[in-house]
């Protein structure tokens, strides 16, 4: 731990600082980031760009009353080192540990728990309303990535703040990035002053200048202009912020602490919306960070020394994720036909669509932190006869949930919804967990919801989806496809789920990633002499009425299991489907994630801890046989196993 770290535990430390010391904290913070996230994993190129700024905005603050809110929150590392959570540093992203976002639980400093792009200008703008409102005086800063400003709702809020007129300053940090290259007009707007001189570099040089003539100097700066007016970036006569209300500042080097605290020194209580542009690099110190700042995003854990990322130990490194399988896919399907178009919103390598926008430049759109845009251009494009296939994180989807309903489903489009990180993503938390699209979709009309048990069923499923005259929602979880030992059934229709063993003591029907799981602690289960049945439902809108109703006569305790919120789930359609074909033969257990935010920690660890992996499952159902007097003794029948439909190609 560098000297100067190692004194600061809260934000007025820094008051006392000289511009050396905090150059020299820059560097340590520099390193302490580099060397927790090479053990622990997390978001690396966006918080080494932001070192310098947090520490002057720290230093230009007084965050023991004054309001920073940060969007995303993915570029916080700094901050929390800066506000009393050094010393636990090391458990960042830890199960038990601090998150890799703010969060409101782990400090006062954090006002809220944040994962999601474009809400700080929102946030900001409600705390200065309600300021007004209780006689506060603060000063409120929201700091947003240029990225995030292509955000409908960061737009949304500008507007709302420029035509408002109170005190609030943004602080636009732009690095040309959001986690992929920064797109868009807004983007293109941004270049003008991208590829502009620093002029309040200029103008700081200049005033320390005329404050050296003797005699002179006082009354040539007042002719200059005072100098919390700044200087405006002369591209244009009038800026698209002057435009909405904001008067706009910079750019300036996110890098020089000297400018940047200058500036913010400046512009901190002048009156009315203010927009400070800082120019930032993604991954500043870190070369391959720098030249590659995609992949660095979002890092896992890498050596320390070399900086290089390492292959997962053990069997799984031997399987392709769910996001190459569907990548894989798509190219080959997109060969047979024209009419695919695929749609992401700023998320190009991570929903695996980076190899399709190489090969179909032309049929590849990504609009930028836009989701619902991104679902409505997909209504567009199928009314016009194509086939829109819309790769998008489960949790991101939430917030386009009017556009399926209204631009999608409403309208009878054909398409495809493909969400990936479906269920609990890991170490990134209740931010990104993707634990609610059964629930926000089930209830739509027209739509169809599926998921795959293995790699092979994702193929057929999207090939069956892009063929289909209907609006498919597939979706899929965070790790690597299972190779379980089970028969590989070409055959597919909609609706129709498939029995993986049978067994008399109790059924477990598991939808989607919960499959493997399933087929797992039925094994476990055999070796005690308890014999069940393995359902893979593979469909929660239309599911299998007949096959349920089956499995349900036959035994006398049955399991729903989904790596999804209980409440209005797989289980829930399953409970539905037997109350309307009849009276509910067996008891049905729902087994899913709870009522509340789950914590961070590593998928596998979560799914352990919610008794939802083949161990915890083994256990449940253990303890539900042993309890039930209607136990069912008899021999177990699996059906043969010919081939391991997890690995791709097979």
């Amino acid at each position: 731990m560098g000297s100067i770290l190692s004194r600061i535990n809260k934000p007025a430390d820094l008051h006392g600082l000289s511009l050396a010391e905090l150059e020299q904290l820059a560097l340590e913070v520099r390193e302490e980031i580099g060397r927790v996230v090479a053990a622990n994993g997390g978001h690396l190129a966006s918080n080494l760009g932001t070192v310098e700024l947090t520490i002057a905005l720290h230093r230009c603050l007084d965050l023991t009353k004054d309001a920073l809110v940060w969007d995303v929150g993915h570029q916080a590392y700094t901050h929390k080192l800066l506000t009393g959570r050094r010393e636990r540093f090391n458990t960042l992203r830890k199960q038990g540990g601090l998150s890799g976002f703010p969060n409101r639980d782990e400090s006062p400093y954090d006002l809220f728990t944040t994962g999601h792009a474009g809400t700080a200008i929102s946030s900001a703008v409600g705390l200065v309303c309600a300021d007004a409102l209780r006689g506060r005086q603060r000063r409120v800063v929201a700091v947003i990535g240029d990225g995030s400003l292509t955000n409908g709702v960061a737009l949304e809020a500008l507007n709302h703040a420029g035509a408002l007129g109170k005190n609030l300053l943004v602080v636009l940090n732009d690095n040309s990035m959001s986690i992929s290259k920064t797109v868009g007009g807004i983007s293109q707007y941004l270049d003008r002053f991208r590829s502009a001189p620093l002029y309040n570099r200029a103008k700081v040089e200049i005033r320390r200048f005329v404050r050296r003539l003797p005699g002179i100097g006082g009354a040539a700066e007042t002719a200059l202009g005072h100098l919390k007016e700044g200087i405006k970036v002369a591209v244009g006569s009038e800026t698209l912020f002057d435009q909405i209300g904001f008067r706009m500042f910079g750019p300036v080097d996110g890098h020089r602490l000297a400018d940047l605290i200058e500036m913010l020194e400046a512009v901190r209580d002048l009156p009315g919306p203010i927009l400070l542009h800082v120019m930032t690099q993604k991954g500043r110190g870190h070369a391959e960070a720098v030249s590659n700042p995609s992949q660095f995003h979002s890092a896992g854990p890498t050596h320390p020394a070399a900086c290089l990322l390492e292959p997962e130990a053990g069997p799984a490194a031997a399987a392709p994720s769910y996001t190459s399988v569907f990548s894989q896919t798509l190219c080959r399907l997109a060969l047979e036909r024209p009419d695919i178009v695929a749609i992401t919103a700023a998320m190009e390598d991570g929903t695996g669509l980076a190899d399709f926008a190489r090969q179909f430049t032309g049929r590849f759109f990504d609009v930028g932190i836009c989701e619902e845009h991104a679902v409505a251009l997909a209504g567009g494009v199928a009314a016009a006869g194509c086939k829109p296939v819309v790769a998008i994180y489960s949790t991101f989807l939430q917030r386009a949930y009017d556009q399926v309903f209204h631009d999608l489903c409403l309208q009878r489009a054909a398409g495809v919804l493909c969400m990936d990180r479906a269920g609990l993503v890991g170490a990134d938390g209740p931010t990104h967990h993707g634990l609610y699209d059964i629930a926000f979709l089930r209830h739509l009309p027209g739509i169809i919801l599926a998921a795959p048990r293995d790699g092979a069923e994702l193929e057929r499923m999207l090939a069956m989806a892009v063929a289909d005259n209907r609006l498919w929602a597939i979706r899929f979880p965070r790790s690597s496809v299972p190779l379980c030992e089970w028969l590989d059934e070409p055959h597919l229709e909609v609706g129709q789920g498939e029995v993986l063993r049978e067994g008399s003591e109790a059924a477990l029907v598991a939808y989607g990633a919960m499959v493997a799981p399933a087929w797992q602690a039925a094994a476990l289960l055999a070796k005690d002499g308890i014999e069940v049945t393995v359902v893979n439902a593979r469909f929660a809108k239309p599911v299998d009425a007949t096959l349920l109703s089956s499995v349900a006569a036959r035994v006398p305790v049955l399991f729903t299991l989904e790596e999804h919120s209980v409440l209005g789930g797989f289980g829930s359609a399953v409970l539905e489907s037997l109350a309307v074909h009849g009276a509910v033969p067996c008891r049905v257990e729902m087994v899913g994630v709870p009522d509340r935010f789950i914590e961070h920690g590593s998928r596998e660890a979560l799914l352990d801890a919610l008794g939802i992996s083949a161990r915890g499952l083994a256990a449940r159902v253990r303890e539900a046989v042993h309890a039930c007097p209607l136990r069912r003794p008899g021999a177990a029948r699996v059906r043969e196993f010919v081939g391991k439909p997890g690995l791709v190609g097979t």
